[in-house]
């Protein structure tokens, strides 16, 4: 059984692309640091929001299957976007890219505007906690 349980009630509007509550019952906690759309190499790669957001993406999950967990453990996700409007924008694909590399279990979300990243071609960053069973 997952430690992981999503929670959305129905007075609430409805949730898409996130969950409105998870409580988590494991035994580990695993907290990814912020990762941005950088190669092995250390440099950014892709010029739009979709491109950076599926390179982050993936490099969240790498470092999350390395800690033993996979993307249904993730508890908690922070998005933070340099543009929150061309974040909106590219909604409906960036949950194609969510649903593509990390399926239809949705964590507790939040999206962060900020003026920049550490990375200054950086145009996103996504960190988050997994409970692991």
């Amino acid at each position: 059984m997952s430690p992981i349980h999503r929670i959305n009630p129905a007075e609430l509007s409805p949730p898409t692309g996130f969950s409105h509550a998870v409580t988590a019952t494991g035994s580990q906690l695993v907290f990814l640091a912020g990762q941005t759309a950088l190669d092995h190499r250390g440099d950014v790669t892709g010029t739009s929001l979709p491109e950076q957001f599926a390179v982050a993406l993936a490099n969240l999950l790498t470092a999350l299957r390395a800690a033993g967990g996979s993307p249904a453990d993730l508890a908690r996700v922070t998005v933070y976007a340099t543009d929150v409007d061309d974040y909106r924008a590219h909604a409906p694909e960036l949950g194609q890219i969510w649903r593509r590399l990390a399926g239809r279990d949705y964590p507790a979300m939040a999206v962060i505007g900020t003026a920049r990243l550490w990375d200054e071609q950086a145009l996103v960053e996504i960190d988050g906690v997994a409970v692991l069973p």
